[in-house]
């Protein structure tokens, strides 16, 4: 009997997540006229603590994306991101002074004081 046979497979938890608002607000963006058709989430190095997420609308899959649907959206990780934010939440914001895309990230170790940037 070899290991493969002995353990059941096992499901992995989705790369990231939507929120309901982050739904509903991704799927706006997508229906404006002359949208591009995906929006791509990746990491670069940036901020005080050393990340920050770097979000870009563009048409095509690239050959380093992950496919992410959620909500029957379909939303793009840069691959070399991917272990930076599995098991990522995304959600969307709107207060009277700001809107935008937050992130609830369980690989976050920190965050630095303006919340602009985090580390791992």
């Amino acid at each position: 009997m070899s290991v493969s046979d002995a353990l059941p497979p096992r499901t992995l938890p989705p790369l990231m997540r939507l929120t309901d608002a982050a739904a509903e607000r991704l799927r706006d963006l997508y229906a404006r006229p002359g949208a591009k058709r995906y929006l791509r989430i990746g990491v670069r190095t940036r901020g005080c603590s050393g990340l920050s997420y770097d979000l870009a609308y563009v048409d095509e899959i690239g050959p380093n994306d992950e496919v992410v649907v959620d909500h029957g959206l379909t939303v793009l990780v840069d691959r070399r991101a991917a272990l930076f934010l599995i098991g990522t939440v995304m959600d969307f914001r709107a207060d009277a002074l700001s809107s935008g895309f937050t992130f609830v990230n369980p690989n976050e170790k920190g965050r630095c004081g303006c919340g602009e940037s985090f580390h791992v």
